[in-house]
């Protein structure tokens, strides 16, 4: 497997001041952010979406400097009730689209959405609970008037233009695991997959080695590597739905921390040889947010403990 990086972890630098720095780091794939949830996107998607000239050089930046091209990321609410902000987060869906199609590339990751409930406000309606009666009711309204709809023909859209869909299975989205990624699948057609980010699924109890193996082969089409640690205390205390803001590292039941931060060698050896397993053999991204760490130490750190557990053989894998 390749070590990416998610260039949104560099939000400091313009796109071609990443570029440098991520190649002389020995990093061989870069995911670019092209807006929503990124806050300094190094895609101008406006330029891109369009092919021609301004497409051949942002291609012709990434190789020249020896890097490839593993995904655009638009993670970012598509199915916000907000009106405004509902059209603008899927315009920049459609338009990444359109700009992975003109690069020649494959992949798109982006969020499920989350809708908000039939009385019209604008805020989002993230359901849990199946108690009281009423979330179960608004949950399948959710499906069947908004997500459903949506998907189906984004992901035709997608589909015709030769480009897969990584959906990241993110908390206070509609899809947050793996019974929900599955239903989005055989709405949207088998183009839409998992971004796999494991570490949104320790938080809520799951464990990534056994979803990789539920998804199965196709399944995964692109990962995040980032880790998380977990609190026992905390954890048993008040679980892991944990409201208080994420900069309270020291309190929180959990926080996202650098790759080996939070699981060790062991654990990310296993998980890597599950992806193998499942026919995953691409790039594992480093997200950096760990707020315990400086992004470029981070980054350095995550490439260093990556590296000889991605160069690892198929034979090691079987064995």
């Amino acid at each position: 497997m390749k070590i990416g990086l998610y260039t949104d972890s560099l939000p400091d630098l313009t796109f071609e001041g990443a570029l440098d720095w991520i190649s002389s780091q020995g990093i061989e794939a870069v995911e670019i952010g092209t807006g929503n949830f990124s806050p300094a996107p190094h895609c101008r998607l406006a330029d891109v979406a369009g092919g021609g000239e301004a497409a051949a050089r942002f291609r012709d930046a990434i190789a020249a400097r020896g890097l490839t091209l593993s995904a655009l990321n638009c993670n970012g609410n598509l199915l916000d009730p907000h009106p405004r902000r509902r059209q603008k987060a899927q315009d920049t869906f459609y338009r990444t689209v359109e700009a992975a199609q003109h690069l020649g590339l494959d992949t798109v990751v982006t969020m499920s959405g989350c809708p908000g409930d039939p009385s019209g406000g604008e805020y989002p309606n993230w359901v849990t609970c199946t108690w009281q009666a009423e979330f179960v009711e608004l949950s399948e309204r959710q499906w069947e008037e908004v997500i459903a709809p949506f998907w189906r023909e984004a992901g035709r859209f997608a589909r015709e233009r030769g480009v897969n869909v990584a959906i990241e299975m993110h908390p206070g989205q509609s899809v947050y695991n793996t019974r929900g990624l599955l239903r989005l699948r055989d709405m949207a057609g088998p183009n839409l997959g998992a971004n796999l980010d494991p570490s949104h699924l320790f938080w809520q109890g799951m464990d990534p080695l056994v979803v990789v193996r539920a998804l199965g082969r196709g399944g995964v089409l692109h990962v995040h590597a980032k880790d998380t640690r977990l609190d026992p205390q905390e954890m048993a205390l008040n679980g892991g739905l944990d409201l208080r803001p994420t900069s309270e590292v020291a309190a929180r039941a959990w926080a996202f921390r650098t790759v080996g931060y939070g699981h060790d060698a062991g654990w990310w050896r296993d998980f890597v040889s599950e992806l193998r397993r499942q026919g995953y053999d691409g790039v594992l991204s480093i997200e950096h947010e760990d707020r315990l760490m400086g992004s470029r130490e981070g980054i350095v750190k995550s490439v260093d403990f990556l590296k000889p557990i991605a160069l690892q053989t198929l034979a090691e894998v079987w064995i």
